[in-house]
């Protein structure tokens, strides 16, 4: 089963993004499977997670090949809004210390901090060119009433987390180069960058394939069977046998191929506008000039930054219609929202549009671990459109317990206790909708 229209599975091209048209080329020697081979761990995925997880098993001396359907970073690493910062769950903090505990929580709140120092770590390692910019993150408020919620949430950060984050006022938005008449004040974050996340998947593809991993791209998994103690996947032209398997393909998961993943997954569309590069009295005229990632205090909420190249980058979630025929209607949606926010650019070409699925779980967090009690079948997903950072640490965190499954202790509990099915599964897309009218309730008042 997939709940997403085939239309949104053009694997066999990429996606127009703006990320696609400006990306370094790949320039590795890679070609889809064509042959039977074995090997100790199959990955199947060739994003931020799969690339991540290959690199951490081959320098550690284990026999990897990585099967993506499309070229290498065609899912959400490569069209992503690269946003490299704290987040990756839905689950609000407060239900989290109540469900898992404070310690828990604060573990998984270290390993986010921790894993946009992987992203640079990562960047400087392996000499990728991902086009770091801008420092820090601010969450706007969209109400005039959602400025005191940020102020309760600087309380919290700071009492809870040891976080110093820095509540702005209409007129501090202003200063900053963040003004727009819906923005009522911020919370500013110190943590986090934005980047280029195509080249950083190249990049991570490059590092992955010189650690030893073979990588095999449009060779989407049609087949997996477990048979005599092994698991044989089988693509359109070839077949590979691993002793394990770790299934790192977020809200492309096909539930049809990978069974245990039935049920248990939901993905959810976001889209992307790019415009073409704002001069400098635009970017004044607007009173928008800075670098930091910025994101409303919506539910379903809105992200966007200036690029490097004075380009800017405005994103949404929202939409159940994945079919290529619906897709002119979101982006007259996004691009009519952006005008609203960003009155002096309705004038300004939109250049690119693009969209993909982020994935969400029933427990809202993401999940990393095992899906059989023989611990043969291993995955990292479910970042909730925040999984620039995260994936790359929950692909490194994955491969370190395949490694040796008492490192588990080293990864948050938040993350490690289950993978749940959705109630009566069949019914997500209804979930989805019933949700996105009431975050659209909620988000009014």
């Amino acid at each position: 089963m997939h709940l997403v229209h085939s239309d949104a599975l053009h694997f066999d091209k990429p996606v127009a993004s703006y990320w696609e048209e400006s990306a370094n080329p790949l320039d590795l020697p890679l070609v889809p499977l064509r042959t039977e081979i074995r090997c100790d761990v199959a990955i199947i995925g060739g994003g931020f997670t799969g690339l991540s997880a290959a690199i951490e098993l081959s320098e550690c001396g284990v026999d990897v090949c990585l099967l993506e359907a499309g070229p290498i970073g065609w899912g959400a690493s490569g069209r992503n809004g690269g946003f490299a910062c704290i987040g990756s769950h839905k689950l609000s903090y407060a239900a989290m210390i109540k469900t898992y505990g404070l310690d828990a929580t604060k573990h998984f709140y270290r390993a986010m901090k921790d894993s946009v120092d992987l992203v640079a770590d990562n960047a400087s390692r392996h000499s990728i060119d991902f086009w770091k910019h801008g420092q820090g993150e601010v969450t706007l408020a969209h109400l005039p009433n959602r400025l005191d919620e940020l102020r309760k949430e600087q309380s919290f950060y700071c009492a809870t987390f040891g976080e110093e984050n820095e509540v702005l006022t209409r007129d501090a938005l202003r200063e900053r180069g963040l003004d727009g008449p819906e923005f009522h004040g911020g919370l500013l974050g110190k943590i986090g960058f934005g980047i280029h996340p195509l080249n950083y998947a190249r990049g991570l593809a490059r590092a992955a394939h010189k650690a030893g991993a073979r990588l095999f791209p449009n060779s989407r998994v049609m087949r997996w069977e477990e048979k005599d103690g092994a698991h044989h996947l089988y693509t359109e032209q070839g077949k590979v046998t691993a002793r394990r398997v770790l299934v790192a393909t977020n809200g492309y998961t096909p539930e049809d191929v990978s069974k245990r993943h039935a049920g248990r997954i939901l993905p959810a569309l976001s889209n992307i506008i790019v415009t073409r590069p704002l001069n400098d009295r635009e970017l004044k005229t607007q009173g928008w000039t800075s670098s930091t990632m910025a994101a409303d205090s919506r539910n379903l909420l809105h992200y966007f930054r200036l690029l490097p190249n004075n380009r800017f980058l405005f994103g949404g979630r929202g939409g159940t219609d994945s079919s290529a025929a619906a897709a002119d209607g979101y982006c007259k949606l996004l691009t009519a929202t952006f005008h609203r926010l960003f009155p002096a650019w309705t004038e300004v070409e939109i250049t690119h549009f693009w969209r993909g699925f982020v994935c969400l779980s029933y427990d809202l967090v993401p999940y990393v671990g095992t899906l059989d009690d023989k611990k043969t079948v291993w995955t990292a997903l479910a970042y909730h459109g925040n999984g620039v950072a995260m994936a790359s640490w929950c692909g490194k965190a994955a491969a370190r317990m395949m490694l040796d499954e008492k490192r588990r202790d080293d990864i948050p509990a938040v993350i490690t206790r289950r993978l749940t099915k959705f109630p009566l599964p069949a019914f997500r897309p209804l979930y989805l909708r019933g949700a996105y009218l009431w975050f659209g309730w909620k988000d009014s008042h």
